[in-house]
């Protein structure tokens, strides 16, 4: 049985020397400044526009509504904005496996037996050269209503992130809208052998696919009867499923609606490609750019950089890679050194899960970014779960230290839990503190979910998808975030006093971090000096101080739902000397509430401050002399 805290108290203690209130307080960016942190806002794009609030289990597009392009307005696009995001992760935008007729548009039908949901998977993609068609006004001109929100969004400040799905495809891939002389994924595979170095994918010789048995009384779309639904769908001979498995038949848990992308990996992993020089991690994008100009490679890193490269022509700004380590990380030299040629400022962000191999994806595979998930994101989960206790935390930062800009930092996703739901932590508010760390402990990126700033529970029986996570296969509503679209006005009017008090905080802590020098400055735990030196100070408490030339501040965060802690918190002698401290006297005040204020006393190169951390408070703190 999982014991759940209630939120704690977090204070930031913001030491500013030589710097206005004004400068600290002035962070509506409207463009990315390379200087400042950045935040992204992942939105599943089907359902942020969505105001139906039926939410019937498998419900249909009439049934339960479905988000637009269109929704995305410029009044929704400023109040992201003004969020403090900088980015925004447009989450499910390629043409995935959808249960609609649509062939009216030229679009053949997706059968049930293979996609998972009614709404689809946004990682079952059927066409990489256009948009689903559900998200479209007019599905005729869907590419073009894409197009036009990519400006939108450049016109409110926003640089724009879509998925793209490197290791597998939808089953049934198959694109109508192909660039003239592109062809599909598999067009030209020898399907005769199991492994051919310009195949695109793998296949079983001499078997058919069968569906495989579906488990836990599971029956596509719910019972409801489809032409299509009857357990087959022809494809001789099989192809090896996206998760690896090598099965005609794959299980149930298996990806079984998508098929695995071969990179000229042999099934006994032989690679059939050149390797990159012994220290070439160490080179630049233009460099690695250059040493595949004279190498032969597999066929299907063609075509997955001519996808890359057709969506960087039309403005997208970067890209979120799907379970990007089940791809040779030379692959990602091949195509993220041709996108950085084209923009050099291209956001690209791995799912890779694996430390041990952290580095060659972000040096080899010249990733930017790549998810903090294993280490600091399950740390700070069990600590608001009342699992762990922080002093798990510095050591994360200190093996991360030479790649710490590149981990990007989040506690809500698409695969996650969400926060609020009783399997999580059963309460938004318990995010607080680890909100604050998640924000301000390194220079890497934040990212936020949407409906995560409204303390979204995820609560819906949607169908396929199930309860604790905000399904991304059914047609659904988010109920937190629609009564702050309010019948899209955007504007709160819906809206509960603890919504909008969780949405404050969110956009007082994101825009300090996207307005501070410090928070793009140097890095140093003080947690272990004042768990030796400070009493009342416990494994419930955590702190470190950030800095840059003109900027200085102490982060303190109190995970401790329940109790209040007082005490007088130390910064270490060397602290003082980095910081030019001289004997004195610093008023503190807060930064984030405007309601706190304390004194900073330093004597004999000796510092304390005095602290009293409540429960679910919160302090951006600057001092003056």
């Amino acid at each position: 049985m999982k014991k759940i805290y209630s939120v704690v108290s977090v204070f930031i203690l913001s030491i500013v020397i030589g710097c206005s209130s004004e400068k600290v307080a002035e962070n509506n960016m409207k463009t990315q400044n390379l200087k400042k942190k950045t935040v992204v806002y992942q939105v599943f794009t089907r359902l942020f526009g969505n105001t139906n609030t039926t939410n019937k289990p498998w419900g249909t597009l009439e049934e339960n509504g479905v988000g637009k392009f269109n929704d995305f307005t410029d009044k929704a696009l400023t109040e992201i904005n003004d969020l403090g995001v900088t980015h925004i992760w447009y989450t499910g935008v390629p043409h995935h496996d959808v249960i609609r007729d649509y062939t009216k548009f030229g679009i053949s039908n997706d059968d049930p037996d293979i996609v998972k949901g009614r709404a689809g998977s946004p990682y079952a993609v059927k066409d990489y050269y256009n948009v689903n068609p559900d998200l479209a006004e007019n599905v005729a001109n869907r590419l073009q209503e894409f197009e036009a929100l990519i400006a939108r969004s450049h016109k409110n400040g926003l640089k724009v992130l879509i998925d793209i799905v490197p290791n597998h495809v939808a089953r049934n891939y198959q694109s109508i809208t192909n660039p003239k002389g592109t062809k599909d994924f598999g067009a030209d595979d020898n399907t005769a052998v199991e492994y051919d170095v310009n195949n695109n994918f793998y296949y079983v010789p001499n078997e058919a696919f069968q569906v495989p048995d579906f488990l836990h009384g599971y029956v596509p779309l719910g019972r409801e009867k489809n032409n299509l639904s009857d357990s087959k769908f022809e494809e001789n001979p099989a192809k090896w499923t996206g998760n690896g498995s090598r099965a005609a038949k794959p299980h149930f848990n298996d990806w079984y609606e998508t098929v695995k992308v071969n990179y000229g990996v042999s099934p006994d992993g032989r690679k059939d490609f050149d390797e990159l020089p012994a220290g070439f991690e160490n080179e630049d994008y233009k460099k690695h750019f250059e040493f595949w100009q004279d190498k032969t490679v597999p066929n299907s890193w063609i075509k997955f950089r001519d996808i890359a490269l057709y969506w960087t022509a039309k403005g997208v700004d970067g890209f979120r890679y799907d379970m990007a380590e089940m791809v040779p990380v030379e692959f990602w030299s091949f195509m993220n050194s041709a996108i950085k040629m084209k923009n050099p400022d291209a956001f690209l962000l791995a799912e890779v899960y694996n430390p041990n191999e952290y580095r060659n994806y972000i040096r080899k595979g010249k990733m930017d970014y790549l998810y903090d998930k294993v280490q600091l994101y399950d740390t700070l989960k069990h600590i608001m779960q009342g699992h762990g206790i922080t002093d798990y935390i510095p050591p994360i930062q200190e093996n991360l230290k030479d790649i710490e800009h590149n981990m990007l930092h989040f506690l809500e996703n698409h695969d996650e839990q969400r926060i609020a739901s009783p399997e999580f932590a059963g309460s938004a508010v318990k995010a607080k503190p680890a909100m604050v760390v998640s924000a301000t402990i390194s220079t890497a990126p934040t990212m936020i979910y949407f409906g995560q700033e409204f303390g979204e529970p995820g609560a819906e029986n949607a169908g396929f998808g199930s309860a604790s996570r905000t399904s991304i296969f059914d047609y659904v509503g988010v109920p937190t975030l629609q009564r702050w679209v309010n019948d899209k006005k955007f504007d709160g009017g819906k809206s509960t006093k603890e919504e909008l008090a969780l949405r404050d905080f969110h956009k007082r802590l994101l825009n300090f971090t996207i307005s501070s020098d410090a928070l793009m400055g140097e890095y140093q735990d003080i947690h272990q000096f004042n768990r030796q030196n400070t009493e009342w100070y416990n494994e419930r408490v955590l702190s470190f101080v950030r800095w840059s030339s003109d900027e200085k501040l102490i982060i303190v965060s109190n995970f401790n739902a329940n109790d209040t802690y007082g005490f007088e918190l130390g910064v270490p002698q060397d602290i003082i000397e980095k910081w030019n401290l001289k004997d004195g006297e610093y008023q503190v005040e807060d930064q984030l509430y405007k309601k706190y204020k304390t004194i900073l006393k330093v004597e004999d190169n000796q510092a304390r401050v005095r602290v009293d951390l409540k429960p679910l408070e919160s302090f951006i703190l600057k001092i003056k002399k």
